[in-house]
């Protein structure tokens, strides 16, 4: 459905240019979304797979394990879509301090989203509302480190911002007016906590849609938008777990995901944009399902072929419980992790090396790292630099 522009613009003249900056309306949209037949199978298609992905996470042996990595290639995708050139194991590595040759902006920005996103479920689990408040939290652990921690961290902008094009004046987008900012996160969070016979999936793609038009900090807003989906989900108790993000989905598909932003604020078609957030829900959590089984098929016959060793198997098993807890480990940590000697930790990793699970990444005789490689490559998919 076409209903004409979700929004007003503002004029702002200056000496040498004239500014339209854009005022959505407030959510939810006016007249109201047409759930066509298309729309439903997609929208019955995206509750049982997010449904199915809850249900599969009960089946890891220890979701934690998963979760940790998991969240580490979201971050990654994330700030792949925002220009950062790094990789899942240069970031693994960072957080082992050993990084080096990576690029170090990079890799401190996606260790910043990891912080941005586990402080955001954290507050959620204390039963902190998602508010504003919430979204300036997480924004400043975004920024907290590195490349952009001057652009306010943490607080709405003061100042005029744009998409594309080198000033306003010539933008590809404007959002609000500095001045317009305020009552618009207002009335974004007033539609968070309201509407509560709305369904999550689709109040949290108009919410995404929103929040991206406001566009309301200096830098990082597409990262905190697409955090805010996996927030809302989570919140209204959807999942359980944080294992559902969109970013790989939008990464594949960010001509269109941009186009039918645009089509939402120029004409109004809601129903395209939410039939499209709405497969790639279902894309998304069918993908996360079929990594889960894989990582549960390849924990299981790891753990048997190390069993098969007779003797060298019981300090290999606790070698690699503490693998799949970081698929990339220095052995002094793993020594620690597992509580096991220095020297039955190295036998139970050259089993591990011998048997073809794990491999040193370093080539030194000290400070050796471990990769869990076929755990690393399954994550893998779908993070090679763009």
């Amino acid at each position: 459905m076409r209903r004409g522009p979700t929004g007003t613009f503002r004029i702002t003249r200056h000496p040498s240019e004239e500014v339209r900056s854009f005022r959505p309306f407030p959510l939810p949209p006016d007249p109201a979304l047409d759930l066509s037949a298309d729309l439903q199978l997609l929208l019955q298609r995206a509750h049982l797979a997010v449904g199915r992905l809850d249900s599969v996470s009960a089946l890891l042996p220890d979701t934690h394990i998963f979760l940790y990595t998991y969240v580490r290639k979201e971050a990654l995708l994330s700030s792949q879509i925002e220009g950062t050139q790094s990789s899942l194991s240069e970031l693994l590595l960072f957080e082992l301090d050993q990084a080096e040759g990576a690029p170090l902006d990079d890799v401190v920005e996606v260790s910043n989203y990891v912080a941005a996103l586990e402080h955001g479920l954290a507050r959620l689990r204390e039963g902190f509302p998602l508010s504003n408040r919430l979204i300036r939290e997480i924004h400043a652990h975004l920024f907290a480190r590195g490349r952009g921690s001057e652009k306010s961290p943490g607080q709405f902008r003061r100042t005029q911002n744009w998409i594309g094009g080198p000033r306003p004046s010539k933008a590809h987008f404007v959002p609000p007016h500095p001045d317009d900012l305020a009552d618009c996160m207002q009335e974004l969070e007033r539609f968070l906590h309201g509407h509560p016979s709305m369904l999550t999936l689709v109040k949290a793609a108009l919410a995404h849609v929103q929040f991206e038009t406001i566009h309301p900090f200096l830098d990082g807003n597409g990262r905190v938008g697409r955090l805010l989906i996996t927030l809302l989900i989570c919140h209204a108790g959807q999942l359980s777990q944080p294992m559902l993000y969109l970013s790989l989905f939008f990464k594949q598909h960010r001509t269109q995901y941009y186009e039918l932003l645009d089509t939402v604020r120029t004409h109004g078609d809601w129903e395209a944009w939410v039939g499209f957030f709405l497969r790639g829900i279902a894309e998304t959590a069918e993908a996360a399902i079929e990594t889960a089984r894989q990582l549960i098929a390849l924990f299981g016959n790891d753990r048997q072929r190390i069993q098969a060793a007779g003797r060298k198997a019981n300090s290999a098993l606790r070698v690699h419980d503490a693998l799949k807890a970081r698929p990339v480990h220095r052995l002094q940590n793993i020594t620690e992790a597992t509580g096991l000697s220095f020297p039955a930790s190295t036998a139970g990793m050259n089993l591990l090396v011998d048997l073809g699970i794990a491999r040193e990444i370093t080539g030194k005789k000290r400070n050796r790292v471990f990769v869990y490689s076929a755990y690393l490559s399954i994550l893998n998919e779908g993070t090679e630099n763009l």
